[in-house]
């Protein structure tokens, strides 16, 4: 009964059975695909009893539930009527309807989304080697140089390919084929034909299209006597994604029009006949001198007044990422380094993370609350490697007054950074990781560097005061001692005394890399509200009994399972992030629920190449799911190899 009220009172509040296109769950989370989001009571479901929290994320809208969302999920679907993994209407089978900006947002999030992580990690090894260059660490001339320059620039110059990848995936084309496309940009012979090239070389075009205006081009080359403008599309970010469009308004035709027998080769040569021509006669021209005028815009802005900018975008930054609206800012200023050379734009709001994590350190240091003291600590330290989700979602935005603070210190921050006129030469990394970022190529380390370190400690240092005096409620003062929490199983009235715990050592189930819960992406995972624990990172595919106890969860898809030790503890071990995707085929379970296990008994065997080769993470959380009933969860290996013989926490 209390499965099902509390699944009542979940299909209330996410708008009832006809607001749901879908519905399916990990170990974790019920995760639904909504008609409108809007009319999902978020605040109320955040704050019911059995609900952790809520994430709005990939277009999914995630409630998270805990170690009971299968019950959960099978009483939602009795009661909402839902048959299978979800409901689909017969009147209702199109996609749901969405603002011009939400589809622009969504367009522009699926496409830059993917490719964001390692764009930042080649970003920052390039950020290092100009850094190792400024000091003299490194010369221009030496081998290292060149083969880590080449490491670091190599994602951003061949940025087309990449972009056409997943902007196949997200207008539904064949990805390979927009590779391909993406690659015919950049195709070495194709770059020897860019007049800026052929004009160092001294030849001589054949003649000059427009002349006397903005538009003016000189043509060196003809495709079937049709003039080609040439265009230099290394790093180009518009005309490979007008191109994939155009690609899916083209495969459909000849996929619909080809016999079946043969559409496997003859629907990629048609397509790629038809559409990289059109390309280049006149999708990469048109495309590319909308982004020099968005770029000229974006920098006219700049110039007009980078204090106001600075202002503005600073103190807005977290905002627009609450509301997924910064998504519209990220693809202009890759578009204006790779038309300009710098970015002024999203260099702006540089300091908005630092007074962030200058609101959490307030709250830290004052609050006598021993969870809220613990979860700040941990969102403090991501914060300063630029992952500030934790910070915003488990500490400031829920207190409303610190997250103010903190746009305000985000102001601060980009009003000097306007004044310092810092520039951005590349996409790196965030937080501390990100300063390289404003490294001059041509003058090293100069004021825009400082710029950036000044404006950083600034936004901290105001945010920090900001919510140290004005910022911490009462309630956040004072101690509290913590009860259960009720779960599905028990309701308030009847609840029932937390099973009894016992110290004891919880040893690796995986060969591989330690590092901290606050390294992984998911907020949920990372800000340790399921837990405490560690993340590992495994090196072969096999995951071991940690304890002796009794498997309590095996998930459905093989990629989660759960261990109940002799002594008390709830031991969750879910395999990468959002694996729950690859409906089981990457995973081998050789276990039953209900079967008792000693230590370094198979519990599971997996295929790593097989997940990374699918987009997916492979960092396995390693948690204690009851921590509220220990005095301490503390991780005996931080950092660094770990094998399964490793002793790796310590429940007190």
């Amino acid at each position: 009964m209390a499965y099902e009220q509390l699944a009542t009172d979940i299909l209330a509040n996410v708008g009832g059975s006809d607001n749901i296109r879908s519905v399916v769950h990990c170990t974790t989370r019920l995760r639904f695909k909504l008609k409108d989001e809007k009319k999902a009571q978020t605040d109320t479901l955040k704050n019911m009893d059995g609900v952790v929290t809520v994430v709005q994320s990939g277009g999914q809208y995630q409630v998270v539930i805990g170690n009971q969302v299968a019950d959960v999920y099978d009483a939602l679907l009795k009661i909402g009527n839902i048959a299978g993994e979800g409901i689909v209407p017969d009147d209702d089978d199109q996609q749901p309807k969405m603002s011009l900006l939400d589809r622009f947002i969504d367009l522009i999030s699926g496409i830059f989304a993917p490719t964001l992580g390692v764009l930042a990690a080649t970003g920052m090894i390039k950020g290092l080697v100009a850094l190792f260059v400024a000091v003299g660490w490194l010369t221009t001339k030496s081998g290292t140089y060149q083969i880590l320059f080449a490491l670091g620039d190599s994602f951003f110059y061949f940025f087309p390919i990449m972009l056409g990848y997943s902007a196949s995936k997200k207008f539904k084309v064949n990805p390979f084929l927009g590779m391909v496309i993406g690659a015919a940009l950049i195709y070495p012979s194709i770059v020897g034909l860019v007049p800026s090239t052929l004009a160092q070389s001294g030849a001589k075009p054949l003649y000059t299209l427009f002349a006397g205006t903005l538009f003016e081009s000189p043509i060196y080359t003809t495709f079937l006597g049709i003039p080609v403008i040439m265009m230099s599309y290394a790093s180009s970010v518009i005309p490979i994604i007008v191109a994939v469009w155009f690609t899916s308004k083209v495969e459909p035709f000849f996929k619909k029009v080809l016999p079946e027998v043969i559409r496997t080769f003859l629907v990629p040569f048609c397509t790629a006949l038809v559409v990289v021509p059109v390309t280049f006669l006149v999708i990469g021209p048109l495309s590319t001198w909308l982004g020099d005028l968005l770029g000229a815009g974006s920098n006219a802005l700049y110039q007009f007044s980078p204090v106001v900018t600075g202002a503005v975008l600073g103190g807005l930054w977290q905002v627009l990422v609450i509301f997924g609206l910064h998504w519209g800012i990220v693809p202009l200023a890759i578009l204006n380094i790779s038309t300009l050379g710098y970015d002024t734009i999203l260099t702006l709001v540089f300091a908005a993370s630092f007074a962030q994590i200058g609101s959490v350190l307030a709250i830290t240091l004052r609050t006598k609350n021993k969870k809220l003291k613990g979860l700040g600590w941990s969102s403090f330290i991501s914060g300063i490697f630029g992952v500030t989700e934790p910070a915003i979602y488990g500490i400031t935005l829920p207190r409303k007054k610190p997250f103010v603070f903190s746009c305000i210190g985000g102001a601060v921050g980009g009003i000097l950074l306007g004044l310092f006129g810092t520039r951005g030469y590349l996409v790196g990394g965030l937080g501390v990781f990100g300063l390289p970022n404003f490294i001059n190529p041509k003058t090293g380390l100069d004021m825009t560097v400082y710029g950036a370190i000044i404006a950083s400690a600034v936004a901290f240092v105001v945010a920090l005061l900001l919510t140290l005096f004005f910022g911490i409620s009462k309630a956040d003062q004072v101690a509290t001692v913590e009860t259960p929490t009720t779960t599905p199983e028990t309701t308030p009235s009847t609840a029932t005394p937390a099973a009894k715990v016992t110290p004891e050592i919880i040893t690796s189930p995986l060969n591989g890399t330690v590092q901290p819960l606050s390294a992984l992406k998911d907020p949920v995972f990372s800000s340790a509200v399921m837990g405490k624990g560690v993340a590992i990172i495994p090196s072969d595919g096999q995951l071991f009994a940690p304890v002796a106890g009794t498997v309590s969860l095996v998930f459905p898809t093989g990629h989660a399972i759960g261990i109940n030790s002799e002594h008390g503890a709830e031991i969750l071990m879910h395999i990468g992030m959002d694996t729950v995707q690859l409906e089981g085929k990457p995973f081998t379970v050789h276990v039953k629920q209900g079967q008792a296990v000693l230590p370094g008994d198979l519990l599971l065997t997996f295929d790593i190449e097989a997940i990374q080769a699918a987009g997916y993470e492979i960092a396995t959380p390693v948690i204690i799911t009851n921590s509220n009933l220990y005095d301490a969860v503390d991780p005996l290996i931080t950092s660094g190899r770990v094998t399964t013989n490793d002793k790796l926490l310590n429940l007190k």
